[in-house]
């Protein structure tokens, strides 16, 4: 069975281990040789790209995409969406989801792969309808972990309500580079044999376990591998594209990609990269350490980032992960339950008390308002965090009003594209901001000092 192979080099790649600073300019050149690749599909936009162009690049995200789509004619292309979170770090209306998922395939995306940091599969249902309802293809995602309370039927389970769901393909989404040649083998196993759909499995270098993983899922019956190119792979990226189908060469599982046209890609990538001294040797390396706190390699850059001058506290802060996931019933380490997760166990660590400081996030979390918890939350412990402050026990978007028609009226005089919307709903203070940098550019007067009719100057 031929093995296919998505490239993750132009997202998740460059923003494992580049903190997602590629510019636009610098894609677009390399894109028609990868074109020519003959990839299943390339991942090039959603995860932490749309929030980097916003923040940290002065891009527009839609017209990342749009240019994106130009110079790949003959590849579909492919993001990653967060559920009911969308990009962003919140749980948005409905209509938010829908509206999103709408112009995300009308800018050209194909394959839109949803996933909830939970595995709260009723937090992928309003993006998988909108996927379904705008002609896209809707991957649906079991995330992977290891707790006291995950296993193969645990995930099996979860992978039965996306499929009810009406998805045209699963995912195995591994953030951690957690799972082990032999789980991989078996739960690609189970799920070919329970549902038939075509699999997918994404993981990380982070523990070095990957490409064997990877391996063993092969054999199982996967349909696709993730990997990226290798200037942009290992450490906590994915495997190496040119490593696996050098593997697979001359098996029943050859790609059929031409190892010496991925060489030549690679090439211009690794002068490119040249440039960007936002690459850390550092990411690249194997750290095991994640096999012991199961934890992505990225929360690591960001617990030193937090810590300031007492990154001596790190190890603390590493045995205090754990701690701070089995009090809130050990969700997946992943955007945003990672962040809300590693937040507190720093608060924790530097406040020299547990929970002396709470983030509003974990307060959120054991409201209820990022969805159903993997396992119990102690009932002591919630009331000392959130008091008598009601737990939301249905989906937490069924209690949301429609948001579009009050940030419409928001960013009206701002607009110059139906994309706004969605950019200043999800990110409102970043793209507020880039609207008024990209009115002064084209105009050459500042957006608060002009005299605007309908976001023009008159």
């Amino acid at each position: 069975m031929k093995v296919r192979v998505m490239d993750t080099t132009l997202r998740d790649g460059q923003q494992c281990l580049m903190a997602t600073r590629l510019k636009t300019a610098d894609m677009l050149p390399i894109c028609e040789d990868m074109n020519k690749i003959g990839f299943h599909t390339m991942e090039v936009w959603g995860g932490a790209t749309f929030d980097s162009c916003l923040r940290f690049l002065n891009e527009d995200p839609w017209e990342r995409l749009r240019a994106l789509r130009r110079v790949l004619p003959d590849t579909r292309l492919q993001m990653l969406l967060r559920g009911q979170n969308v990009l962003g770090y919140r749980h948005y209306a409905d209509d938010v989801v829908r509206e999103f998922v709408r112009l995300a395939l009308k800018n050209g995306i194909d394959v839109i792969r949803i996933f909830d940091a939970l595995n709260d599969t009723r937090n992928m249902a309003a993006a998988i309808r909108a996927v379904k309802e705008f002609g896209g293809h809707a991957q649906g995602t079991v995330v992977y972990t290891i707790s006291p309370l995950h296993s193969i039927e645990h995930f099996v389970e979860t992978a039965r309500e996306i499929v009810a769901m009406g998805v045209d393909s699963l995912c195995i989404k591994d953030m951690a580079g957690l799972i082990s040649p032999k789980d991989a083998y078996e739960l690609v196993k189970r799920l070919k044999q329970e549902f038939g759909l075509p699999l997918d499995i994404h993981s990380h270098y982070s523990s070095g376990m990957a490409a064997m993983a990877y391996l063993k899922a092969v054999e199982a019956g996967v349909d696709v591998i993730d990997t990226a190119m290798s200037p942009l792979a290992l450490g906590s990226s994915q495997p190496c594209t040119e490593t696996m189908v050098a593997a697979l060469q001359g098996t029943p599982y050859d790609t059929g990609l031409d190892l010496e046209a991925l060489s030549k890609v690679s090439e211009r990538l690794k002068k490119l990269l040249a440039n960007y001294p936002e690459i850390k040797g550092s990411a690249y390396n194997v750290d095991t350490n994640v096999i012991s706190y199961q934890i992505p390699g990225g929360m690591i850059s960001n617990f030193i980032s937090q810590l300031g001058d007492q990154v001596h506290k790190l190890p603390e802060v590493l045995a205090e992960v754990p701690r701070v996931r089995a009090d809130l019933g050990f969700p997946p380490l992943v955007t945003p339950s990672s962040q809300i997760v590693g937040t507190q166990a720093v608060l924790n660590v530097v406040a020299g008390q547990r929970y002396k400081m709470v983030s509003n996030e974990v307060k959120n979390y054991l409201a209820g308002q990022y969805g159903r918890v993997p396992g119990q939350i102690d009932e002591a412990f919630r009331q000392r965090i959130i008091g008598d402050t009601p737990v939301v026990t249905v989906r937490f978007a069924d209690t949301l009003s429609p948001e579009l028609p009050g940030v419409r009226k928001e960013v009206a005089s701002l607009m110059e594209q139906e994309e706004d919307v969605l950019s200043y709903a999800l990110f409102p203070q970043v793209a507020q901001k880039f609207f008024k940098d990209r009115f002064a550019a084209k105009y050459g007067v500042d957006f608060d000092l002009a005299d605007k009719k309908g976001g023009y100057p008159v």
